[in-house]
């Protein structure tokens, strides 16, 4: 018998035009296109967008009122975590050690939080266990290249 119903295994995926990786200083270590309509940035711009979110971010962390109880500490506090045009959405996620992960996606992209996920245990994998990657350098791992473009367009 042939199963006539759509599989549920594949949700509906929406596009993702870009993934920067900004260190906990502020400092752009990885950028990269994957697909994208909107205007292409020079590698000044990159850098320069990395340096405004950081500030961004931080300023945003500040304004976050402080917890009335001790029950949350003040350093799990988050700053921007989405922001949404008619474009494209940009989903910021931070990880424990203060890397921030900046996807670019389409408006309309659904579970933005599992991609993000995806692509830190791919940074987790091939380049933190690298042994040849310094901390808080630019990334320069083929394989981290390889593994993270394939993901994407198998997605």
């Amino acid at each position: 018998m042939i199963n006539t119903y759509p599989s549920k295994e594949k949700e509906s995926t929406g596009v993702v035009y870009a993934l920067i990786i900004i260190n906990k200083a502020g400092g752009l270590i990885y950028n990269r296109d994957f697909s994208s309509p909107l205007s292409k940035l020079s590698s000044n711009d990159y850098l320069v967008l990395a340096g405004t979110f950081h500030g961004v971010h931080a300023i945003t962390r500040s304004l976050t009122p402080s917890p009335i109880t001790t029950v949350i500490p003040r350093s799990s506090l988050t700053g921007l975590e989405v922001l949404e045009t008619t474009n494209f959405r940009l989903t910021c996620s931070q990880t424990p050690t203060g890397v921030k992960f900046l996807l670019f996606t389409e408006p309309q992209q659904p579970n933005c939080d599992a991609i993000v996920g995806k692509l830190y245990e791919l940074y987790a994998d091939y380049v933190m266990k690298n042994p040849f990657y310094a901390l808080e350098m630019p990334v320069r791992c083929e394989e981290f290249d390889r593994r993270l473009g394939a993901w994407i367009r198998g997605r």
